[in-house]
């Protein structure tokens, strides 16, 4: 049995910040972020409009309604987030109970930007085993409110934005489309070099320093070594997806990466051999929104109707952990 994606659908915030925004909040530019990072304009969300379980809960409609299902059709969910509104519980409950869904169980993934991915894999299982039909996966980020947006923070606040995207599975009914295997894999001794530290629940910095004092409380990033483990992970594990089904980069018909940095997106693509009509960028609108990025990316590229059947779709993932993840999809 295989697992299949029937819908997907996404949400972003109305706020557009621009490069243009950024230059008045911090000594950078316009053209400094582009060369960097490909991104000319990301959204954030306004507090009091969006939050995280609510952007989720419209992205999740819209996967639902393209599915030809309700919210009463699901049986599980599996929400990947690093920025949930509480420190506990996880959003996926507020999303069960906001969305009118019987008491299915909800399950909550930190597995940062490869969140989705690993989610899609969890999901895979489940449908796999027969324990259940119909799965809701989701990614959901709020993240520039713990971004320091000065130009001591510059290096990781051009890179953020906020947003959703969610996609229904349920299992394959020719048993021949839908997810072929997925890859996750996971290096903590590079933890410290992409993370947030607090508030953590020893609490010890954040106590002893105080908030005001505390740099903990914002993102921590070593850009050139995330760079660099990120273009050969990437690189590793769509192989590994490719090979496990006795496949070659050729056979990609639409390569699908985690929004990260465009030019490690270029990287991938160069080592890949594939053309630019074969692989979906659109960092350079939303930044990084980490689990909700390649949610929305598939939720663009079905509207744009790019999705056929039969075409083999690669998604690949890395992020903060280290935690890196692929999937290869025949649609």
């Amino acid at each position: 049995m295989k697992s299949k994606i029937v819908g997907v659908g996404h949400y972003v915030p109305d706020n557009v910040v621009t490069n243009a925004d950024l230059e008045k909040m911090m000594d950078t530019s316009s053209d400094w972020i582009i060369e960097r990072t490909g991104i000319q304009e990301r959204r954030w969300v306004v507090p009091g409009q969006d939050t995280n379980s609510g952007m989720a809960i419209k992205a999740s409609h819209m996967a639902l309604e393209r599915a030809g299902l309700s919210p009463s059709d699901i049986d599980f969910i599996v929400f990947a987030t690093l920025s949930p509104e509480y420190f506990f519980p996880g959003p996926g409950v507020t999303l069960q109970h906001e969305m009118g869904m019987d008491t299915v169980g909800a399950l909550d993934i930190r597995a940062q930007c490869s969140g989705f991915i690993y989610g899609l894999s969890v999901a895979d299982q489940y449908i796999k085993s027969g324990m259940y039909k119909n799965i809701l996966v989701v990614g959901s980020e709020v993240q520039n409110i713990v971004l320091d947006k000065t130009t001591r923070g510059r290096g990781t606040a051009v890179l953020f934005g906020d947003g959703a995207g969610a996609a229904v599975l349920q299992p394959s009914r020719d048993g021949q489309s839908g997810i072929l295997s997925t890859h996750l894999h996971s290096q903590g001794e590079h933890r410290d070099l992409l993370c947030l530290k607090e508030p953590g629940a020893t609490g010890e910095r954040f106590i002893n320093q105080g908030l005001e004092q505390s740099m903990d409380i914002y993102p921590i990033m070593d850009g050139p070594a995330v760079f660099k483990h990120a273009v050969t992970r990437f690189d590793e594990v769509i192989r590994e997806s490719l090979e496990a089904n006795g496949m070659q980069p050729s056979d990609i018909d639409l390569f699908v990466p985690h929004q990260a940095n465009l030019r490690i997106s270029q990287m991938v693509q160069r080592k890949l051999r594939l053309r630019d009509d074969q692989v979906f960028n659109n960092i350079q609108r939303y930044g990084n929104t980490t689990a909700a990025t390649i949610p929305i990316a598939l939720s663009e590229l079905w509207e744009q109707v790019r999705l056929q059947p039969g075409k083999i779709i690669s998604l690949a993932a890395f992020g903060s952990g280290f935690t890196w993840a692929s999937a290869l999809i025949r649609w």
